[in-house]
C-alpha cells in the first residue's frame, strides 16, 4: 500500500500524528483519540498520566474526558480493554444493554452529542505486554450518521485497520518531542545508566557524586513516575519516552 510509505519516513510522533489525522479525515473520520497505556492495573485505565494520549479533539472535550475522568464511563474505552479488532459504535452500544444507565454514562453521552461525536469506529490493537492496552477512536465528521460510517467501513475498513495498525506501531517507536518531562535531567541520566546495567557505585563514579546522592535521584525518579522499584521506574520511563530521548542526545551533541 503506497499510502503507508509516509508513515515509514516519519521521525517524530508529532509529524506522524499530523499526517494520520489528515489522512483519516479524507476517509470521513476527522476527529481521533489514540491512547496507549502499558501500566493498567485492576481499574479501567487507572491513571491517565500513565498513558500516551494523542487527539485532535477540542481542548474543552479533552479536559472533561481525560482530566475529568469521564473516559471511565465511555463504552468504547470499556470495549477496547476487553477486545481486539475493530467495532462500530452501534455494535459497541448494542453490547451494553440499558446504556446509558448510570449518571456518568448519561453525562458521557450528552457531552458526545454536544460535540457531534455520534458515529464512528473503535480499533483496539493486540498487545504483547501484560496489562497494556492501546486503541484509537475514529469519530465520523459532523453530519454523517452511523449508517454512513458503516458504509465507509464496508468499502475501506480493511485498509483503515492496516493504516491504523501501522500508525500505532510507529507511534510506540518514535520520539514524542513535545511530550511533558516527568524527570529532571539528572534523574533521567541516573536511570539511563542503571538501565545500561551500571551499579550504584558505577553511577556515582561516572557522575562524580556519592552513592547517597545517586540514591536520592533514584527516589525522586520513582516518586515522579509513581512506582515502587527502580526496575519499574526504568520500564515506565522507557515506555513513556522519559529516558534515551533523541532530543536530549541532539542537545548534548550541540
Amino acid at each position: 500500500m503506497k499510502v503507508l510509505a509516509p508513515y515509514l519516513a516519519m521521525t517524530t510522533v508529532e509529524d506522524l500524528w499530523a499526517h494520520h489525522t489528515a489522512l483519516m479525515a479524507e476517509y470521513g473520520f476527522d476527529r481521533l483519540f489514540y491512547a496507549f497505556n502499558a501500566f493498567r492495573g485492576a481499574g479501567l485505565y487507572d491513571n491517565p498520566e500513565d498513558a500516551l494520549l494523542l487527539t485532535n479533539l477540542p481542548t474543552e472535550y479533552v479536559e472533561s474526558y481525560v482530566s475529568g475522568g469521564m473516559f471511565r464511563d465511555g463504552p468504547s474505552v470499556r470495549w477496547a480493554t476487553e477486545h481486539t479488532g475493530a467495532a462500530s459504535w452501534a455494535d459497541i452500544h448494542a453490547a451494553l444493554p440499558g446504556y446509558p444507565a448510570t449518571p456518568g454514562e448519561r453525562a458521557m453521552m450528552e457531552m458526545n452529542l454536544r460535540h457531534g461525536i455520534v458515529a464512528g469506529y473503535t480499533i483496539s490493537f493486540p498487545m504483547a505486554l501484560k496489562n497494556a492496552n492501546a486503541g484509537i477512536g475514529l469519530a465520523a465528521r459532523i453530519g454523517l450518521t452511523q449508517a454512513d460510517a458503516d458504509a465507509i467501513w464496508a468499502e475501506h475498513g480493511a485498509d483503515l485497520q492496516i493504516i491504523n495498525h501501522v500508525a500505532h506501531l510507529c507511534i510506540t517507536q518514535l520520539p514524542a518531542t513535545g511530550q511533558r518531562r516527568l524527570l529532571t535531567e539528572r534523574q533521567a541520566q541516573v536511570l539511563e545508566l542503571v538501565a545500561d546495567g551500571k551499579t550504584m557505585q558505577d553511577v556515582a563514579l561516572i557522575l562524580d557524586r556519592n552513592v547517597a546522592t545517586i540514591e536520592k535521584h533514584l527516589r525522586g525518579a520513582r516518586d515522579a513516575l509513581g512506582v515502587e522499584t527502580t526496575a519499574q521506574a526504568v520500564r515506565k520511563a522507557s515506555i513513556l519516552n522519559q529516558i534515551f530521548r533523541l532530543d536530549d542526545a541532539d542537545a548534548s551533541a550541540a
